[in-house]
């Protein structure tokens, strides 16, 4: 560890220093339709994936380079490199902006998480944003998430000593944030983390849908924080949204109504699973990767 910790700081040497009303629906509320989740056109043209795996890669960083192989014949421009050039690949990849604009995603394991924040915090500093950042288990040292990452999920290890880094945001923040902490899931390692079919195959679906979502929304998004438990499937939701409670709901009745697991709202919010809860209190709903929509409470069905 020590010695990785030298060489990020001799690679990385750059620092990164770099929300308003109305409850949005979840993908899974009657009242948002597929029709109405749907952009007539695309917004945005595919977007540019960058991964970079972690220390001794070609050995114990293999999951990026599957997870490439699957963005590929998914149509989607990927490629993978080693951490070790992440400012090359950064300073190439502000030229290909400069003469491309697509959306621009980044996805690293271990010190390749480590990098993905830190190429984004170079991107800030020329005025390029980042639709997604993806860490994986990334270093303890990985930097805030800067100002111009619109969207980012750290799927990481808290107990873990080649890992474990839990990556908050830098001040300010107004993007989607989601961290998903599966120190209670004894089969994945630091090792293996990386190589999560389930994983990715929910991160290539994302990076598909981000060509069909504007590039910024006045939908408010609420940062989720879980602790995965061990019986339960990994589902990346890529921020929460606020809901309101009527009367007579309670967190294990809001769970059915959008269709997420009973866990998710009471790890979320502090209210017991059937106790009634306030009229007008706001309760976080973990959410997909979708087009938000403005709504009321009046759109939900009527009981």
């Amino acid at each position: 560890m020590a010695i990785w910790v030298v060489v990020s700081t001799l690679l990385f040497p750059f620092s990164c220093n770099p929300a308003q009303a109305g409850p949005a629906p979840r993908a899974s509320d009657p009242a948002a339709t597929p029709a109405a989740l749907a952009p007539a056109v695309a917004t945005r043209p595919p977007a540019r994936v960058y991964l970079f795996r972690g220390a001794l890669g070609p050995i114990f960083s293999r999951g990026m380079d599957r997870l490439t192989d699957r963005l590929q014949a998914a149509g989607i421009r990927a490629d993978v490199y080693e951490f070790t050039i992440c400012r090359l690949i950064a300073d190439q990849a502000i030229r290909d902006y400069r003469e491309n604009a697509a959306p621009i995603v980044l996805i690293g394991h271990s010190m390749g998480g480590l990098c993905a924040v830190t190429f984004a915090g170079i991107l800030k500093a020329e005025n390029i944003q980042v639709s997604l950042v993806v860490t994986i288990d990334p270093a303890h040292a990985t930097p805030k998430v800067p100002l111009n990452v619109e969207r980012f999920i750290n799927i990481f290890l808290s107990d873990s000593i080649l890992g474990g880094g839990d990556v908050v945001a830098e001040p300010g923040y107004q993007g989607h944030y989601a961290s998903f902490d599966l120190k209670q899931h004894e089969e994945v390692s630091h090792i293996n983390i990386d190589k999560m079919d389930s994983i990715h195959q929910q991160l290539v679906t994302a990076v598909t849908q981000l060509a069909s979502l504007p590039a910024a929304t006045d939908a408010e998004t609420m940062p989720l924080r879980y602790v995965v438990p061990p019986d339960a499937p990994i589902e990346l939701w890529d921020s929460g949204t606020p809901q309101l409670a009527r009367s007579g709901d309670t967190l294990e009745k809001l769970a059915a109504f959008n269709h997420v697991p009973l866990w998710s709202l009471t790890q979320a919010n502090q209210y017991a699973e059937t106790t009634p809860l306030p009229v007008g209190q706001r309760i976080l709903i973990p959410r997909r990767l979708a087009v938000p929509i403005a709504t009321s409470v009046a759109s939900r069905p009527k009981r």
